[in-house]
């Protein structure tokens, strides 16, 4: 894999519509900027090298989020939801951000993480320098915890570059601020 760039950002949330977070919710996204080695080589059908790359940076990224987390006196034990994306250049295909989201890419997370019953709820697209992804995120263990629903925006104003793609990874702790949300009864 060949690495450009990463960026590791801590999203703190302390205070939400004029109210104090008791604990504040957390969300770390982890994101590298990679070369997409199958780019402008037209319909590619064998993308098992995407997929190991998928592998591969995972295991990168969530090494940094835990290390983020660690920064904010967080362990991987307060985890609840994760979420994943991939922004691929416009020389490659939406296809090569599954390639390298789905197959491999969450083992090395749920590893990290010590578990994660649930999918990891991920999104792609194709773009240029400065396109921004949103991300979805879902509780760990069970998709329908409506309190660890939620999304957040990943962008790399130089990326990516029509021979790239972004690809992200975001942990919460804490759950949607003040989340009061409930699933109904009958």
């Amino acid at each position: 894999m060949e690495t450009r760039l990463i960026v590791t950002a801590i999203h703190e949330t302390c205070a939400e519509a004029g109210a104090p977070l008791e604990l504040p919710t957390t969300i770390v996204t982890a994101t590298a900027v990679i070369a997409n080695p199958v780019a402008g080589r037209g319909l590619v059908q064998d993308l098992s090298e995407l997929e190991s790359i998928g592998a591969e940076v995972a295991a990168v990224l969530v090494e940094r989020a835990v290390r983020a987390l660690a920064v904010q006196g967080l362990a991987v034990s307060d985890v609840r939801g994760y979420g994943k994306g991939a922004i691929v250049g416009t020389n490659g295909d939406r296809e090569h951000t599954a390639a390298v989201l789905h197959p491999r890419f969450g083992a090395p997370v749920r590893a990290a993480l010590g578990g994660g019953a649930d999918i990891i709820p991920g999104t792609k697209k194709v773009g240029g320098p400065g396109s921004s992804i949103t991300m979805p995120i879902g509780n760990k263990d069970d998709r329908w915890e409506f309190d660890d629903m939620d999304a957040i925006d990943v962008c790399i104003p130089d990326a990516p570059r029509p021979d790239e793609m972004v690809v992200s990874l975001a942990i919460s702790a804490g759950g949607r601020p003040h989340a009061r949300t409930h699933k109904p009864t009958s």
